[in-house]
């Protein structure tokens, strides 16, 4: 709905919500469901902190009446930036913690190659840190881990245990006594403390290290289900580069605006232009997101340009929204909530088809009906379709 609640906030109607159902293609997981139901609002005269500020007050309503459960306002922020260097991902959950250590400046003049060639532009060395557990981790346990994270396109884990004023690790004998020493002192480490360190392209080792992260919490039982730890993520940039297609494609949606100290940028510098968006993430679940909106024609073209969207196709696939535009927009953004996955978490269940009458399986399909069912011949006709097999 996301065009034409923008239509209503241009024709006057300055305030919008709606239970809707939504379909989406993307691939399924436990918390996805190619069909599923929002809360969507959205709202005019207002700015990001309306936004957040009205939605705060929802969910601490919404867990105090079923849970009885008290949340805590104002919920804390972390921009898109500050998360991904700390978690490695836009949805951290904070119910524990290992946060990333970046590494990468101990090794740049290392003679042990691994490390050295991943601290080149794009790659990283990032590693976490374990308080008092190393004797909780076998040889045979790191190696379980080490297998677990390369299903996340990781190539290796390195990994160092301080026990006894020293450091003990295999990869001891390629590293000087100068680097060892900065691993203990810039890390602050402890007696018993383990290290465990991925290098790769920037984005590999963020998924590894963070699927590592959760992992690790998991196995040594320090998640505290009782708990709903919530955070708002903000500055997202408006757009990433798609390296397939060879452009920018935008991170949310095509509508969002850019932040006003970034609108110069637009062309000269897209990928570090920020976006004026937020997602609520509760316990590492993103659970709404939404952005403050473009409000005029023209910063909506050079948005469509920038997306490679030709000014014929921008009209063809737009053309009444761009239009309506010319009459006046109020200033407006808005936000939606899964509906299904918010109710996920209020009940602790831990597969999303668990809270939605006849949910699809993993390959979309419907147990009950057994769609999508073949096309008989006559409507294949009627629509002027034929199948090539």
């Amino acid at each position: 709905p996301q065009i034409f609640k923008q239509l209503l906030m241009v024709s006057g109607y300055d305030r919008y919500y709606q239970i809707a159902k939504c379909f989406r293609d993307e691939d399924l997981r436990a918390n996805r469901q190619p069909e599923f139901t929002q809360l969507d609002m959205e709202m005019s005269f207002v700015d990001e902190e309306d936004i957040i500020k009205i939605n705060e007050e929802l969910v601490k309503r919404i867990f105090k009446e079923v849970l009885d459960y008290e949340v805590d306002t104002p919920i804390k922020r972390m921009t898109y930036t500050e998360a991904m260097n700390r978690y490695g991902t836009d949805k951290p959950d904070l119910r524990f913690g290992f946060e990333f250590k970046n590494l990468t400046y101990m090794f740049e003049n290392s003679k042990f190659n691994a490390f050295k060639s991943n601290t080149k532009k794009g790659k990283s060395v990032k590693g976490i840190v374990v308080e008092g557990k190393s004797k909780e981790f076998s040889r045979n346990k790191i190696s379980k881990l080490e297998k677990y994270i390369k299903t996340y396109n990781a190539k290796g884990l390195a990994w160092f245990k301080y026990e006894d004023g020293s450091l003990d690790s295999p990869i001891n004998k390629f590293l000087s006594k100068e680097e060892l020493d900065t691993i203990i002192k810039d890390l602050d480490l402890k007696e018993k403390d383990i290290v465990f360190v991925v290098a790769d392209e920037n984005n590999n080792v963020n998924n590894a290290l963070g699927a590592l992260r959760k992992k690790i919490a998991e196995d040594l039982d320090l998640i505290n289900n009782d708990v709903f730890e919530m955070l708002w993520i903000t500055e997202f940039p408006l757009l990433e580069y798609d390296e397939e297609e060879g452009r920018y494609a935008a991170k949310h949606h095509p509508f969002t605006s850019p932040t006003d100290e970034d609108m110069d940028k637009l062309e000269t510098d897209p990928g570090s232009v920020k976006a004026k968006a937020y997602d609520l993430v509760i316990n590492g679940e993103e659970l709404g997101g939404g952005s403050i909106r473009i409000t005029n024609s023209k910063l909506q073209n050079r948005m469509f340009r920038v997306l490679g969207i030709t000014e014929e196709e921008a009209d063809r696939k737009f053309g009444f929204l761009l239009d309506a535009f010319k009459y006046g927009v109020p200033p407006h953004g808005g936000i939606a909530f899964g509906l299904d996955r918010l109710i996920m978490t209020l009940t602790d269940s831990k597969n999303i088809r668990d809270v939605i009458a006849f949910p699809k399986t993993q390959k979309a399909t419907c147990l009950l009906s057994n769609a999508p069912t073949d096309v008989d011949k006559k409507q294949l006709e009627e629509l002027g379709l034929k199948i090539i097999e």
